[in-house]
C-alpha cells in the first residue's frame, strides 16, 4: 500500500500545506481543531480540491493540477468514517451499509452485506434503525459502510470525539480489531495524544495548515523537533533557551544552566523535559540538580501533581512534575532536590 500526498491550498484562516509519503501501517494526523487535518481528508476523498498539487494512492492518481487529473468522489474507491457517523437517521442498518454498493445488483449486494453484518457483529439488527443502536454499533455499521466497497484508503476522522469517556476504550480496541480485517491504506486523524499513540504508527503534526515532516511515534515522544510537535504531545514544561557552551544551555524561564548530551545548535530557542521524566534527588551534588520550593499542589485520581517554582527566583515559571501517590509526602512550600536527567532534556 502507498500514499503520496503533496498539496496546497488557501483558506480565509491559513494556507494548508500537505507533503509526504506513506507506505504501511496506521498514519495519524495529530494536532489542534482546525489545524487542517479534517481538509485534508476532505482532499484525498474529493469532498474539497486543493488548489495545486497531487494525490496518488497504491500508483492511481486522484488528483494532479498539472496533468488537470481530478477523479469524482465515487471513484476514488475511499472509505470515509467521519465523527458522528453519518448513519442515515431513516434508513436500517442494512440501507445503510447498502449505501455504497448501490450499482450492484440485489443478490451481490446481500450477499456482501450479510458477509459484513456477520463480520462486525451485527446480526440481529439489520433492520434496526441508527437511534435503537449504541454508540459502538453505530460505529460498527458506519465502519462496513466504509470497508464494504473494498476501497484503496480508509479515512478515520476523530471517530472516538463524540463519545462519552467511559466507551472510549472499549470502542477503541473494537475498532482496532475490525481494523485487522483491512489490508489498505489507513489515516486516523485525533487532537488525543494517547489515540494517536496507542493507535498510529507514524504521525503526522498539524500547525495552523502547515503538516510537519512524518515522524515514527516513539521518536516523535522521545525526541520532539519543534515547539509544536512538543506541546501537541503533551511536554508541559518547556523554556525558553540559550546556548551558553558546547554542551550546555541556560533555561531562562527556570533560572539554571543544564548540561546536555550532544552539541547545542547556535540558535537553540527552547528546551524541554516531560513532568513524568524528572527526579527528585537526595544528593545535590547531582548533575542538574536544583532546588526548587512547592508552590500548589494537584490531586488526581491517581497521581498527584507538583508545581514548583526555582527556590531563589519565584516569579519565573513553575515546573510540573507528577507524582504517584504512594510516593507523596510534601506540603506546599517543602524544597525539594529536583533532577533534570540529561538523557530526558530536549531542545530545538
Amino acid at each position: 500500500m502507498s500514499l503520496y500526498i503533496n498539496i496546497e491550498n488557501n483558506f480565509s484562516s491559513f494556507d494548508l500545506k500537505v507533503n509526504f509519503q506513506h507506505e504501511r501501517g496506521i498514519l495519524g494526523f495529530l494536532g489542534a481543531s482546525g489545524s487542517g487535518k479534517s481538509m485534508t481528508l476532505k482532499c484525498i476523498s474529493g469532498l474539497l480540491n486543493p488548489s495545486k498539487g497531487q494525490i496518488i494512492v497504491n500508483n492511481r492518481t486522484f488528483f494532479d493540477s498539472q496533468e488537470k487529473i481530478n477523479l469524482s468522489p465515487q471513484k476514488r474507491k475511499v472509505g470515509y468514517l467521519f465523527q458522528n457517523y453519518a448513519l442515515f437517521p431513516n434508513m436500517n442498518v442494512i440501507d445503510n451499509i447498502e449505501l455504497g454498493i448501490s450499482n450492484l445488483n440485489d443478490k451481490q449486494k446481500k450477499l456482501l452485506s450479510n458477509d459484513y453484518i456477520e463480520r462486525l457483529g451485527l446480526s440481529g439488527l439489520e433492520k434496526h434503525y441508527p437511534w435503537q443502536l449504541s454508540g459502538g454499533q453505530q460505529q460498527r455499521v458506519a465502519i462496513a459502510r466504509a470497508l464494504i466497497t473494498s476501497p484503496d484508503i480508509l479515512l478515520l476522522d476523530e471517530p472516538f470525539s463524540a463519545l462519552d469517556q467511559h466507551l472510549k476504550n472499549n470502542l477503541e480496541k473494537e475498532l482496532m480489531s475490525i481494523l485487522k480485517i483491512y489490508s489498505g491504506n489507513i489515516i486516523f486523524v485525533t487532537h488525543n495524544i494517547n489515540e494517536a499513540y496507542r493507535i498510529c504508527d507514524d504521525i503526522v503534526v498539524y500547525e495552523n495548515g502547515n503538516a510537519l515532516k512524518k515522524r515514527d511515534k516513539k521518536d516523535l515522544f522521545k525526541h520532539p523537533k519543534s515547539l509544536s510537535e512538543a506541546t501537541l504531545t503533551g511536554c508541559k514544561n518547556i523554556s525558553k533557551a540559550r546556548k551558553t557552551g558546547k554542551y550546555t544551555i541556560f533555561a531562562e524561564n527556570w533560572g539554571y544552566e543544564f548540561i546536555v548530551n550532544s552539541e547545542v545548535p547556535e540558535n537553540v530557542q527552547y528546551i524541554c523535559i516531560r513532568a513524568h521524566d524528572l527526579e527528585i534527588s537526595v544528593d545535590e551534588k547531582t548533575e542538574n540538580t536544583f532546588y526548587y520550593k512547592i508552590d500548589s499542589i494537584i490531586e488526581n485520581p491517581f497521581d498527584f501533581t507538583l508545581y514548583i517554582k526555582n527556590n531563589t527566583i519565584p516569579y519565573l515559571n513553575a515546573i510540573e512534575y507528577k507524582i504517584k501517590k504512594k510516593d507523596m509526602h510534601f506540603s506546599i512550600n517543602d524544597i525539594l532536590s529536583l533532577t533534570f536527567p540529561k538523557d530526558n532534556l530536549f531542545y530545538f
